[in-house]
C-alpha cells in the first residue's frame, strides 16, 4: 500500500518556476513507478511525466518536455516535478500516482494513462496557477 501527498503548488507568473513534491508513505515506494498528471478545469486528467522505480525510464508529455523534470529520492520516499518556464496553459491541479504493477514502466502506454487500472494509488492533488 502507498499513500501519496502532493505539495508545492501555488500562484506564479508566466516564465516562473515551481517544484512539486510527492511524498509517499508505505513500504512499497521503492518498487513503485510514479507518475504526475494534471487536470485543467472542465477537462480530463492528462499525463505529464513518469519515472520508474529504478529511475532508468522516464517519460514526458510533449507539452512539457524540455521544461519539466521528474526525479525521485527513494531514501526520502519523494518524487519531485521541477517545472520551469511555466505557461498559463500549465494551470491545473497536479496529481501524483503510484503503480506497483508497472513499477519498471515496461508498458509505456499504461504509464501514460491516468486511470486506476494503471495507477493503483493517487494523491489528492495540488493547484498550480500561472498568470500571464
Amino acid at each position: 500500500q502507498v499513500q501519496l501527498v502532493e505539495s508545492g503548488g501555488g500562484v506564479v507568473q508566466a516564465g516562473d518556476s515551481l517544484r512539486l513534491s510527492c511524498v509517499a508513505s508505505g513500504p512499497s515506494f521503492s518498487r513503485a513507478a510514479i507518475g504526475w498528471f494534471r487536470q485543467h478545469p472542465g477537462k480530463e486528467r492528462e499525463f505529464v511525466a513518469a519515472i520508474s522505480s529504478s529511475t532508468t525510464k522516464i517519460f514526458y508529455a510533449d507539452s512539457v518536455r524540455g521544461r519539466f523534470t521528474i526525479s525521485r529520492d527513494n531514501a526520502k520516499n519523494t518524487v519531485h516535478l521541477q517545472m520551469n518556464s511555466l505557461k498559463p496553459e500549465d494551470t491545473a491541479v497536479y496529481y501524483c500516482a503510484a503503480t506497483l504493477r508497472n513499477g519498471d514502466l515496461k508498458w509505456q502506454v499504461a504509464a501514460m494513462t491516468p486511470d486506476n487500472r494503471h495507477y493503483e494509488h493517487w494523491g489528492q492533488g495540488t493547484q498550480v496557477t500561472v498568470s500571464s
